[in-house]
């Protein structure tokens, strides 16, 4: 399941994988504060979001060591 995630980032362009990157910052942020204050309810979530950042980010070096 997780190569096909990858696979799937790996075929977005640089704009949308940009795009994603930041909407999932944004929400892994969200995210905490709700954990901070009690309000999640579904803590597993804090690790699958991490998780999708890191992915985007893999994927975001992959591409900058293919340009060098």
């Amino acid at each position: 399941m997780a190569q096909e995630i990858m696979n799937d980032m790996r075929e977005l362009t640089d704009e949308e994988l940009a795009l994603k990157l930041s909407d999932a910052r944004e929400a892994y942020l969200n995210l905490r504060f709700q954990h901070a204050q009690g309000a999640l309810e579904q803590t597993d979530q804090l690790g699958a979001r991490r998780r999708e950042i890191a992915r985007l980010l893999t994927v975001a070096r992959e591409r900058q060591d293919e340009s060098e």
